[in-house]
């Protein structure tokens, strides 16, 4: 087989997985554009001409807000998260200090307790905390990142050189300096993964929100689309455009750290 024929081929074949990939956003957004029941009428490959009337519906149930409400939780969970997650890994790759690879371990021991057995107690707590009609308990479990903080401790145990953090003490440049400007600018590939992998997270989170939240006003995406509809009625195909135009901020951040994503995966794994 020639060279070209296999680039050939190569090519049809992405482009045939790229096809299969994209046809359900494809089919989702087509379906925000149609009446509720026509959706189960017939399948639907072309756009609609109900897409004014799904957008009103959208609209009226304040879709901004919940929209707001996302960001905030969303855009604090990742940035506490990697700064967290971040330190941490900084202390674990690079400075020895007593019983820390068994502080290391209980770490990596939570990572395999299911998130859904601490719920009632999550819950008990921020009621005594008086934290319940608030955001804050959306975003206080993702600063305690168990992979977040395994995540950093590997690639900074394997991408910071120690002989440039050894050069920049004898230089006078205490822990906080070395952190900021030694380590950050070599984690850079890793802080773009793990953010983006919190910010999807956080963003698609609906458990939680629905234990937590009890105000229409707090709600973030996942509890705003749930809601679309009446006691009589669940429109879906208003959810189904909620549900696209909740996707579109995921999409721009994935392809603007695309490649940044990809070289954070990669990066750490490979010493050189």
């Amino acid at each position: 087989m020639s060279p070209a024929l296999k680039k050939t081929l190569a090519t049809l074949t992405m482009a045939l997985l790229s096809v299969f990939s994209l046809l359900p956003f494809y089919m989702m957004t087509i379906m925000g554009t149609y009446r509720n029941e026509e959706l189960f009428a017939n399948i639907v490959l072309v756009p609609g001409s109900y897409l004014l009337e799904n957008l009103k519906t959208v609209a009226a149930s304040r879709f901004d807000l919940v929209y707001l409400n996302s960001l905030i939780v969303s855009l604090s969970s990742t940035a506490l998260s990697v700064f967290v997650s971040a330190s941490a890994g900084f202390a674990f790759a690079k400075h020895e200090f007593r019983h820390k690879n068994k502080i290391f371990s209980f770490v990596l021991l939570t990572m395999m307790i299911p998130g859904q057995l601490g719920l009632v107690a999550y819950v008990i707590e921020m009621r005594y905390l008086h934290l319940s009609g608030t955001l804050v308990p959306l975003i206080l479990p993702w600063v305690a990142n168990a992979f977040g903080v395994y995540w950093m401790t590997q690639f900074i145990r394997s991408s910071v050189p120690t002989e440039v953090l050894e050069s920049a003490k004898i230089d006078g440049c205490s822990d906080i300096g070395l952190f900021f400007r030694m380590v950050i600018p070599f984690i850079y590939p890793a802080i773009t993964t793990l953010s983006l992998l919190v910010f999807l997270w956080s963003w698609n989170n609906y458990l939680l929100p629905l234990i937590i939240i009890n105000k229409p006003e707090l709600y973030t995406i996942p509890l705003g689309i749930t809601s679309l509809g009446d006691a009589y009625r669940t429109d879906l195909a208003a959810q189904i455009l909620g549900l696209t135009l909740g996707t579109l901020p995921v999409l721009v951040l994935f392809a603007v750290g695309s490649k940044s994503f990809i070289r954070g995966l990669t990066a750490g794994s490979v010493k050189g």
